[in-house]
């Protein structure tokens, strides 16, 4: 049994490698993307215009007007004291060629003074401009730029594999590290002083024992956020009940025929409201999001500054039809069956984000790790292989001399 655990180690690892350096890179800068993105681009992030800010609807609907190419999806309803409005708009259908215009952004920052526009960017474009720099690093950690395919997003799919075949190799490199009882204490022993090599196998095998907990949960984290509706969702409804969410239980339009919707964020932010209003809540509105493939708004409850969610499960977020207002689903942190609350601890988890600054400083920490642990498993490998070669040639400079 063992040589066969071996054999999958060593595949999923020499496969994966690449991979897991990448995230794992990527994942220990992405734990601070917000306080780096704006350190990089002060221009998008900061308003000079000092007074009271307008209404944010009002500015979306003056950016509407101002080019009816774009469609608003995402618009925070406050802001912090001279920072600007960060919204995220979409293309709409041109009525000429029947496809949807191409606009070469989707993030628009205004002024939310005077609402004059700070500045735009495509978020996630392949691009190390210093405006892209850290929205490129975010969409590698989870898909590595891979293109679209087939209508399926491969390069989020992929990830969601190699993180499924990530927590079968986790309990795999768990049980190769415990050979017998008798040697258990060199599992968790590091040979600082005999350096090279050995050193090195440590770091991989001890290395990966004492963050054996960490490792499985990003492991699993990552498989829940990249194969959510694919995997995990389904698996969770046949062990628990799962609330209604409008984005499983709707078929989503194609990019080219979004859900037109009858109401306005106005109006969502109303039918919001009045249900936050009837469930005693106190936090205000803080932003509001359209899923038009879904024709569906949501409502996020959050103080201005607070949208990341940083501590906890998150913010409540209520979820309406976008053409009759009807309430489709809500996503209440701590609330509902142990299934609902699994998925809500997923990103909090992944990212730290659910005990704070110490959560995340220990995220980005990890990352380093399953870098560094990445590439101790590719020395390992190579040594092993090396000295394979060598065997071979060996015994076979014998049979050589003899038939010669």
């Amino acid at each position: 049994m063992r040589p066969l655990l071996v054999r999958l180690h060593r595949w999923f690892g020499l496969f994966a490698a690449v991979f897991l350096f990448i995230a794992g890179l990527t994942g220990a800068v992405i734990s601070w993307d917000h306080e780096l993105d704006e350190w990089l681009n002060p221009h998008l992030f900061h308003a000079p215009t000092p007074g009271q800010p307008q209404p944010s609807t009002e500015l979306a609907a003056r950016l509407e007007a101002a080019d009816p190419r774009l469609r608003v999806r995402y618009l925070p309803l406050s802001v912090e004291p001279g920072h600007s409005l960060g919204i995220f708009v979409e293309p709409r259908i041109d009525p000429a060629s029947g496809k949807l215009f191409e606009l070469g952004f989707n993030q628009v920052a205004l002024d939310p003074v005077s609402g004059a526009v700070l500045g735009q960017r495509e978020w996630g474009a392949l691009s190390l401009q210093r405006e892209n720099v850290l929205p490129f690093l975010y969409k590698l950690h989870y898909s590595m730029h891979i293109p679209d395919g087939f209508g399926l997003e491969l390069g989020v799919l992929l990830m969601g594999i190699l993180a499924l075949a990530w927590v079968v190799d986790c309990l795999i490199a768990l049980a190769l590290s415990f050979p017998s009882r008798a040697a258990w204490r060199r599992s968790f022993s590091f040979r600082w002083r005999a350096g090279g090599y050995r050193l090195n196998f440590d770091l991989h095998r001890s290395g990966g024992v004492w963050l054996f907990p960490l490792l499985l949960i990003l492991a699993v984290t990552s498989v829940a956020m990249n194969l959510r509706e694919e995997v995990v969702r389904p698996l969770l409804a046949r062990l628990s009940l799962l609330s209604p969410s409008p984005f499983a239980d709707r078929a989503p339009a194609p990019p080219n025929r979004p859900v037109e919707p009858l109401l306005g964020f106005g109006d969502a932010i109303r039918h919001a409201n009045a249900e936050a209003t009837r469930r005693g809540w106190q936090v205000p509105a803080g932003g509001v999001m359209l899923s038009s493939a879904f024709g569906v708004y949501g409502v996020g409850f959050f103080d201005a500054g607070s949208s990341h969610g940083d501590g906890g499960l998150g913010n409540p977020w209520l979820y309406f039809d976008a053409r009759d207002g009807t309430l489709v689903g809500s996503s209440i942190p701590g609330e509902g069956s142990a299934g609902d609350i699994f998925l809500q601890a997923m990103f909090p988890l992944h990212s730290g984000r659910i005990a704070g600054l110490p959560g995340r400083i220990l995220v980005s920490l990890c990352g380093l790790a399953v870098a560094g642990l990445s590439v101790t498993g590719v020395v390992i490998w190579a040594r092993k292989h090396k000295a394979r070669n060598l065997k071979v040639r060996a015994s076979s400079a014998p049979r050589a001399a003899a038939s010669a």
